[in-house]
């Protein structure tokens, strides 16, 4: 064979490398056969779904992309099975990239800042919302939809079936986001010690009403410094009634800005999020998108009092009722540390952590019984004194998938279908059950996980429950999350560290972050930045004048009322009813 011969053999090799494996319904029905069970859809609804993704996909079949998310259970489901199983029913490759959530904010706001295409696709968390309906850099996917993206938008996707949509919906009612994964910040208990008579008798004989789980903070600690100061042993092993964090890191800042304040009751009433003062302390007006400050003497709640109380009470509790190494632990050692099954109960714990947590024994679990069934329950947060009914209660992280124009748009078309792929009715069932991260109500509400509820500790009948509506993301209060979000953590670690009280750090937070907002206002008065809602900061005023009288809640003469708690198996038949 002469070289000539050579030369095209091997370019025309290439050529068959190169080229996408055969994309179409031999391979979805395999993948619905072998994996994509159980499903929100029959058999027949499967392939007629993955029949339309066959079709849309062929313009882009042989393209690779690129998408970014932070690492969970979920999204390492995603990286490893559903890219695998896309590219052999679509021919699209995806290179789905897993990194902490730090770097993930830290990608998103790169690409904002610079235009530079670094990723086709972010699962970006909805407490971007504010920043990304304001600043106007990343896909309005209700227009998009309609528009330029109607050839490549599943007809089945039934936008109403994603259950956290009004989070990544921006100020002017549009959707900005497309949820991929969700999960709340509940209280997690050891309901086997919990139901111990000799405890439940000490405890009633010390604080005079009965032990269950926490309604309020005053129950909470009365719990914490019981396990920690009265039982402190089971079995030999030495055990402790909390369990937080306190590195000095980025992740500090999200343990409080993930709705600490409004657990305490710091901000407003109002679902998603509260009007004027949302959990941050940010003050916007019902009916505005100008945020007006943050501080007490602007109208904000940053540095109020129950600001400061519930970063006091973190502070406390860390130092006297949890383990000795937890105050520097940070966000990924400490929810882990819970399988070691010496802490009595967590008033901050990610359902994002349920797979580890109904881990088997062999595992190194041992808050699990031999059969695998879990000692423990979770259940909905407790709230603190300045806590009012209609307020929020809690956090739900909604990663969600997020479009930047600056993207191509054959990239951004491929990357469209890949998010529908992911969170399709076909794939979501399957999907959640290795995750446990809910975003459909069709999922929610399978026999599968009806099935499966007495083995998940209270996930099932949380989701399925009218309380669910109280969990919530930040919302669009904050004007840029990015920016704003990096002062939490430096000043509340001032804290830990002994350098501030707990006054001083919240009053120096609140001033940083009208400094950033009134730089904010200066661009978007002089360019439109922000669209016209970026901040419109109130005149500073005496704090007389605000606290107790439309601003932050005017401080109690009693933050510690009597404990109250509720029975579990009451409160999951509450739920029912």
């Amino acid at each position: 064979m002469n070289k000539l011969l050579l030369a095209s053999a091997a370019a025309f090799a290439l050529s068959v490398v190169s080229m996408p494996a055969f994309a179409g319904m031999v391979e979805a029905e395999k993948w619905i056969n072998d994996e994509f069970q159980p499903s929100a859809l029959s058999k027949d609804e499967q392939k007629a779904e993955m029949e339309w993704f066959v079709n849309a996909a062929k313009p882009f079949a042989g393209m690779e992309i690129n998408v970014l998310s932070e690492t969970i259970p979920t999204h390492e489901y995603e990286s490893k099975v559903l890219t695998k199983a896309f590219e052999e029913i679509t021919g699209i490759k995806v290179n789905h990239q897993l990194l902490g959530e730090g770097e993930v904010v830290q990608a998103v706001q790169t690409q904002m800042q610079t235009g530079r295409n670094l990723y086709d696709g972010y699962i970006n968390d909805s407490d971007l919302i504010g920043t990304h309906s304001r600043l106007q850099l990343s896909i309005n996917l209700t227009d998009w939809m309609a528009g330029e993206g109607k050839d490549v938008t599943n007809p089945g996707i039934d936008i109403d079936d994603y259950i956290g949509k009004e989070f990544t919906t921006g100020p002017d009612g549009k959707l900005y986001q497309l949820p991929d994964q969700q999960f709340a910040n509940l209280y997690w208990f050891r309901k086997d010690w919990f139901d111990r008579a000799d405890f439940q008798e000490q405890f009633k004989a010390k604080y005079g009403y009965d032990l269950g789980v926490p309604v309020n903070w005053s129950a909470y600690e009365d719990i914490a410094e019981f396990f920690s100061e009265d039982v402190k042993e089971i079995d030999g092993v030495r055990i402790y009634g909390h369990m937080d964090y306190g590195k000095r890191a980025p992740d500090l800042g999200w343990r409080m800005t993930d709705a600490w304040l409004s657990m305490a009751g710091a901000g407003s009433k109002g679902l998603p999020n509260g009007r004027p003062i949302d959990e941050w302390g940010i003050r916007m007006e019902e009916g505005s998108c100008n945020p007006a400050g943050a501080s007490v003497t602007r109208g904000g709640g940053t540095n109020g009092p129950a600001a400061v109380y519930a970063i006091r009470k973190w502070d406390e509790w860390l130092r006297k009722y949890a383990p000795p190494a937890a105050a520097d632990y940070d966000f990924y050692q400490s929810l882990p540390a819970l399988s070691q099954g010496n802490v009595a109960q967590q008033i901050f714990w990610y359902t994002a952590f349920t797979a580890s947590m109904v881990a088997p024994k062999s595992d190194g679990n041992n808050t699990v019984d031999d059969a695998g069934k879990p000692l423990w329950r979770m259940a909905p947060s407790p709230h603190g004194p300045y806590w009012e009914t209609g307020q929020k209660l809690g956090y739900q992280d909604a990663g969600s998938w997020t479009f930047f124009k600056s993207t191509p748009v054959d990239r951004l078309k491929a990357a469209w279908l890949y998010a529908q792929f992911v969170t399709s009715k076909t794939v979501d069932v399957k999907k959640s059950h290795v995750g446990l991260t809910f975003i459909r109500k069709s999922t929610v509400d399978h026999q599968s996980f009806t099935d499966r509820a007495p083995n998940l500790g209270g996930l099932v009948e949380f989701y399925r429950s009218p309380d669910r509506v109280n969990w919530t993301p930040t919302g669009v209060n904050v004007p840029d999350y990015p920016k704003l979000a990096q002062l939490w953590w430096q000043n509340i670690g001032d804290v830990n560290s002994g350098a501030f009280t707990p006054q001083q750090a919240m009053d120096r937070l609140a001033e940083q972050m009208d400094q950033v907002m009134g730089r904010m206002q200066r661009a978007d008065e002089a360019n439109q930045t922000y669209g016209g809602c970026g901040p419109r900061l109130n005149a500073e005023k005496d704090a007389s004048e605000w606290l107790g009288k439309g601003g932050a809640k005017a401080k109690l003469a009693n933050e510690k009322p009597q404990g109250e708690t509720i029975n579990y198996d009451e409160l999951v038949a509450r739920w029912a009813q």
